[in-house]
């Protein structure tokens, strides 16, 4: 957006107007077009007005904001109310037409209503941006569904199939990831430092497993995943990853201060381990196998990814963030914003990408990761799927396959300072991109046999933490054909799994965030629910 001209900032808002104003919808101002192109020049108004609309614009992308506010704000207000001419921020434009037809239509004109083309003012990406930055806007703006905490019974008629949500478990702090033991008793890692155990009636038992080791809680930060081993059974292994300081860190004297005037945190990044847990529920027999190098400790609370993945040779995936320095996710001497591949005690098959390449981690299985949080294989065709936080929008639903690279930060959906493209050579698209956020986190496919839940056959199901949601998307090979909210009002739902025993549980934890008046990071009560169902 750095090289619009001032013909390109005043135009790519005239252009979105006249699409809202040709729309069929019923509340539509015909003489808007008009009022739009004779408007006086807003790039006259007053510094400190444009300050002000850039601080009452929704987002956190300055740069578009600042943009708005100079061509646009003055006729079109910063906010659904509108201003003289209507509101940009419809979700009605974007509801009504992809993205591409708005692009094809931006850039080639609508003459009918006397819009020129504006292909030689605007790339195709600026307009891609551009779109982004309203429908983000748009969906900020928005009135979101109110928080139901009392959701045990609740009946949900979705598309495909009716079924009734059954609250199992109560009192977990901000639960973050669920496996099973074979003998009905569940895992569950809460972000603030612990492992849960909830035997097979669904009672939490009221302390945690003790002897494991202490995690730095901030932020995105603390205890992450937790996986059974397949073969439990006969090894009792049970793998977990978590956020530590860096081994031997020592504080200084007089803590350092980031640039809003707060202590720092210390130098930190994520480590996955395994353990056993015996009869006393005690954290034994601990083995580390990752750890980064000491310059891959950072001070952000960002990013750690990470969830578990087994296959069935004896391979386990682990994912990590980029720790909120996205240089590392395309730097191969990095293990930050990466999917790793480990054989189960942590050592690194020979058959990794990129074993024989010079300088590169021989364990990395793919890179160009942002934060990906959820890995799940397709029982039908064997492919790995895979859920990542974008950064201002552009959530992504990816195929993960062997020394792949998936973009970040070089191409995004979303916004990002430096990343103006979608696209480039030698880097994977997303199969499935949401703007606005998702936040998608644990994802699960529903397995093959299909009893229990008949009408779901080929689904994905996609945890969301924004937008308090459960996603169902109905998967055909590399496709997503058809998809679906299924809840967005119980809180943020952190991990999605179907049990042995057929049936979904999700984790669901109490909103955060300014529209609920707590941070994002703040510490919430969840829950275990499962769905059960309904005769049709």
């Amino acid at each position: 957006m750095k090289n619009f001209n001032f013909a390109g900032k005043m135009v790519c808002f005239a252009v979105l107007f006249t699409l809202v104003a040709c729309t069929e919808s019923t509340d539509v101002s015909e003489e808007a077009p008009a009022e739009i192109f004779e408007e006086p020049d807003a790039v006259q108004a007053e510094p400190s007005a444009i300050d002000l609309a850039v601080e009452r614009l929704p987002g956190w992308t300055r740069d578009y904001k600042f943009l708005f506010a100079t061509n646009c704000s003055s006729c079109h207000g910063v906010d659904l109310s509108g201003g003289r001419a209507k509101t940009l921020f419809d979700e009605r434009i974007f509801n009504e037409r992809t993205d591409e037809q708005l692009v094809e239509i931006i850039q080639g004109g609508m003459p009918e209503v006397g819009m020129p083309p504006f292909s030689g003012i605007l790339s195709e990406n600026q307009t891609r941006q551009m779109l982004v930055f309203l429908r983000d806007g748009a969906a900020r703006l928005a009135e979101s569904p109110p928080f139901v905490p009392s959701l045990d019974g609740v009946e949900i008629n979705s598309d495909k199939q009716s079924f009734t949500i059954e609250l199992l478990v109560s009192g977990l702090d901000v639960p973050w990831a669920l496996d099973f033991l074979p003998d009905g008793r569940k895992l569950v890692t809460e972000r603030t430092g612990y492992l849960r155990i909830i035997d097979a009636d669904n009672n939490l038992l009221s302390e945690p497993v003790s002897g494991m080791p202490e995690a730095y809680v901030v932020q995105d930060g603390g205890y992450l995943d937790v996986a059974v081993d397949p073969d439990y059974e006969n090894n009792g292994w049970v793998y977990v990853s978590y956020v530590e300081v860096m081994p031997g860190y020592v504080a200084p004297e007089e803590p350092e201060l980031d640039r809003r005037g707060r202590p720092m945190n210390p130098p930190m990044n994520t480590v996955a381990m395994r353990g056993r847990i015996n009869s006393s529920n005690e954290w034994v027999d601990e083995e580390v196998l990752f750890r980064a190098a000491e310059d891959m400790y950072t001070t952000s609370g960002a990013h750690f990814g990470s969830r578990f993945l087994f296959d069935d040779e004896g391979h386990l995936f682990f994912s990590l963030g980029d720790r909120g320095q996205s240089e590392y996710a395309q730097d191969l001497s990095s293990p930050n914003g990466k999917i790793h591949r480990f054989y189960k005690d942590g050592s690194v098959p020979e058959d990794n990408p990129f074993v024989d390449v010079e300088g590169a981690l021989a364990s990395i299985w793919s890179y160009g990761h942002r934060n990906p949080q959820g890995l799940a294989w397709d029982p039908e065709t064997g492919l790995m799927w895979e859920s990542e936080h974008g950064p201002t929008g552009g959530d992504e639903i990816n195929i993960i396959e062997p020394g792949k690279n998936y973009g970040w930060a070089v191409i995004s959906n979303g916004l990002q300072p430096g990343i103006e493209t979608s696209s480039a050579p030698g880097m994977e698209e997303p199969i499935a991109h949401y703007t606005p956020t998702i936040a998608p986190s644990g994802i699960s496919f529903l397995s093959v046999d299909g009893e229990i839940y008949p009408q779901w056959d080929r689904s994905l199901f996609v945890s969301g933490l924004a937008g308090q949601q459960l996603r169902r998307l109905e998967i055909h090979g590399r496709e997503v054909v058809e998809q679906e909210v299924l809840f967005n009002q119980f809180g943020r739902t952190r991990e999605v799994m179907q049990s042995p025993d057929g049936y979904i549980y999700a984790l669901i934890q109490n909103p955060t965030g300014g529209h609920v008046g707590t941070r994002l990071s703040a510490v919430t009560p969840g829950v275990l629910v499962r769905l059960i169902p309904n005769e049709n």
